[in-house]
């Protein structure tokens, strides 16, 4: 994994390295105490120094803090470090992952316009993006976006959006970054965004690689310990500066300050996280490449991935993030609810401890996905009736292991 160099907006240095910025991007000594740990502002309000317009259009960089859905110290200190470790301008953070997806789709666009969406991804924004963007009047197209040529072909005219997932939620299936957003640079009208949350910046740094906007959960890795919702989106400092006016102000889905904390404590330590979930994660893939039940692994860290070629180059860390099948998949999946002593048997990733889950096919087909012809071809190609979908954690990766093979017999 290589350790690049990252600018701290907040620092007087140009760079910083990547576990550098992590502990320190943001953060200061607090100049009334000395506190060296960041403090947790949790004020609704703030007295203005002078007598400013009531409208958050009448704030600058240089007006301070008003209210906190405006924005908030302990968040803006979040902000800041996520940026140092994106290589972003600016950052603005949100509630949840999901009120980072709905916000920058709200406010991009609107009634005739078109979005080129990746067909599998986050079931939420699938959703969205199926049910509620049409019913809105915004077009949405699917694409299996591991083939660039999927995407050229669906752009048109009123294109203004192309959402990428890459490692794709559920099936770790990639998107050639460069391709995608040399694709975009040719229709000057459509940009780029990119959840990366599977990846996180240790892995990944769409920005650097021509998107627009990068966006995370940081529920999951970034906050890493399962306690913490929230969300972010990061790009250019006008770019945000507009999302803020339009996603925080009128729709309010803000991060709280004392969630800010926690997931800011957790971003601490993402770097060496990130290489223990991705060391972890390959003896675990591995471990059960070689169990006689276990008929595929899709994992980027493995030859055997299909895009393992683009893995190596697009991603520094190959994160914690793996599937697996097995035939009598749901019965396997009753016994992991009941018998699993180290990992749990529940939904979400990036936590510090193991999480696994199965993700039937046809549910996921009728609920959330609802892919046919080769969309769908493509994606049983990945995950056939269905897959587990496991988040290696940070536990000894023998006892990870120990636990599966109990339960696979």
């Amino acid at each position: 994994m290589s350790d690049h160099s990252v600018h701290d907006p907040s620092s007087t240095h140009t760079a910083l390295r990547l576990r550098t910025a992590a502990v320190h991007a943001g953060e200061s000594p607090d100049p009334a105490t000395g506190a060296s740990a960041p403090n947790l502002v949790m004020s609704s309000t703030f007295v203005a120094r002078d007598a400013i317009g009531f409208s958050a259009h009448d704030l600058d960089d240089d007006s301070g803090f008003l209210y906190t859905r405006w924005s908030n110290p302990t968040v803006a200190q979040l902000e800041a470090k996520l940026c140092a470790l994106e290589g972003a301008e600016a950052c603005l953070c949100f509630g949840s992952g999901m009120a980072a997806a709905t916000g920058i789709l709200l406010s991009l666009l609107s009634a005739g316009d078109h979005v080129v969406m990746s067909d599998t991804n986050y079931a939420g924004v699938a959703e969205l993006g199926r049910d509620t963007l049409p019913r809105l009047g915004i077009e949405v197209s699917l694409a299996d976006t591991s083939d660039a040529r999927n995407v050229e072909a669906a752009i048109r005219p009123e294109t203004r959006l192309i959402w990428l997932e890459t490692p794709a939620n559920p099936i770790v299936r990639l998107t050639d970054l460069e391709a995608i957003a040399a694709i975009a640079a040719a229709h000057a009208r459509a940009q780029v965004v990119v959840d990366s949350t599977f990846a996180t910046p240790v892995a990944t740094r769409p920005l650097e690689l021509g998107a627009h906007y990068v966006l995370h959960s940081l529920t999951k890795y970034v906050g890493g310990h399962g306690d913490a919702m929230g969300g972010a989106v990061l790009g250019s400092r006008e770019n945000i500066g507009a999302l803020r006016l339009e996603a925080a102000i009128h729709y309010g889905g803000v991060l709280s300050p004392f969630n800010a904390w926690l997931i800011m404590r957790g971003a601490a330590t993402l770097p060496i996280r990130m290489k223990a979930h991705e060391s972890n994660a390959l003896v675990v893939a591995r471990f059960l490449e070689d169990h006689p039940r276990v008929t595929r692994v899709i994992y980027p860290g493995l030859p055997s991935h299909p895009q393992h070629d683009l893995a190596r180059r697009q991603m520094d860390n190959f994160s914690g993030m793996l599937t697996f099948r097995l035939d009598g998949g749901a019965a396997v999946a009753e016994r992991m609810a009941r018998e699993l002593e180290v990992i749990h048997y529940a939904v979400s990733l990036g936590h510090h401890r193991s999480l696994v889950f199965w993700l039937d096919t046809p549910g996921l087909m009728e609920s959330s996905f609802r892919l046919r012809g080769r969309q769908l071809e493509s994606y049983r190609e990945y995950a056939g009736d269905g897959i587990f979908r496991m988040s290696v954690g940070l536990e000894d990766p023998a006892d990870l292991c120990d636990d599966l093979a109990r339960v696979l017999g």
